[in-house]
């Protein structure tokens, strides 16, 4: 029979001479034991355990024979045959602990690993789109002239509305479109609803001229399919003498012009109302539809990108 062939064992020794007889009872458990000995495999070894300890093994029957041995001998007999299975369970394990370890031994010289080789190279992260286009919006400011601004997320009603020209019945100020917070030394507290308020800062703390771009989170309550809680803005100041709406609209066309990367790309200006401009603008850039698609630059079609105006 060749190694690779499944070995049936079998383990045949009267029960009632084992019981009764010491030396019949020794020599089955070191049959059993040779044979664990020789086990080639975790499978064989199975076997040989199973012929042994399992239900109907033998060893298993020689307890159960000792039910019917005489009570002289029945004690000596039963302490005899569990050293015999203990013997046996320990050889057992001995052998497939063996067995794992020249298993695991093979696989490793068979599996082996260059540790030499270059790990695969981690993916970089990439900028969020929002991010990357803010800083844009700004790169394109600051070619411009323009500096930085920064206001906090958290600010009082007065900058929020009342400098900024809101009456105290606009819509604007209603708990249902605007974040409050708990009152805090009896200001009105709030969340930002737009970067606005960081022109009343910049303007109470730099004298003219100046020419500054502010970015960043505003909060408006506010959920549907075009809105969130949440948003984005970017916002311009020009404080300077003379300054004038065709300065404004020329400023807007050369700054969406180099963002959108489209030298001839046609805008136009629509009146439109903001408590803290006059006169306030829409700006739309030209653009074409057709199906899903949309592309800017073309005739045809105007998207409206921003607000504006003169402040006052």
């Amino acid at each position: 029979m060749s190694e690779s062939e499944n070995k049936t064992v079998t383990i045949v020794v009267p029960v009632a001479a084992a019981v009764n007889n010491p030396t019949s009872l020794n020599e089955m458990k070191v049959e059993i034991i040779t044979k664990v000995s020789a086990a080639c495999n975790i499978a064989e070894l199975e076997e040989i355990r199973v012929s042994a300890l399992g239900k109907k093994g033998i060893i298993t029957e020689q307890l159960k024979s000792l039910g019917t041995a005489h009570i002289d001998v029945r004690k000596a007999a039963g302490l005899a045959v569990n050293m015999a299975k203990d013997e046996i369970t320990a050889a057992l394990e001995a052998r497939k602990a063996e067995l794992q370890k020249a298993g695991l031994s093979a696989r490793l010289a068979t599996e082996q690993m260059d540790v030499t080789l270059p790990p695969r190279a981690v993916a970089d992260g990439r900028v969020h789109p929002i991010s990357q286009t803010i800083e844009e919006i700004i790169q394109i400011f600051a070619q411009m002239g323009f500096s930085l601004a920064d206001g906090p997320d958290i600010d009082d009603d007065m900058h929020n509305f009342s400098a900024l020209n809101f009456a105290d019945d606009h819509p604007a100020r209603e708990m249902h479109d605007t974040f409050y917070l708990p009152n805090h030394e009896s200001k009105k507290m709030l969340l930002r609803t737009h970067t606005s308020t960081v022109q009343v800062r910049t303007m109470n703390k730099q004298k003219p001229p100046i020419r500054v771009i502010a970015a960043g989170r505003t909060y408006r309550s506010d959920y549907d399919m075009t809105h969130t809680p949440m948003f984005h803005q970017c916002e311009g100041l020009i404080v300077e003498k003379n300054i004038h709406m065709g300065h404004l609209k020329g400023c807007l066309q050369d700054f969406l012009r180099a963002f959108f990367n489209v030298d001839d790309l046609p805008i136009r200006l629509r009146p439109s109302f903001f408590p803290f401009v006059e006169p306030g603008a829409e700006v739309d850039i030209g653009c074409s539809r057709k199906g899903g698609e949309l592309k800017i630059g073309n005739y045809g079609d105007w998207l409206e990108i921003l607000g504006c105006g003169m402040v006052h």
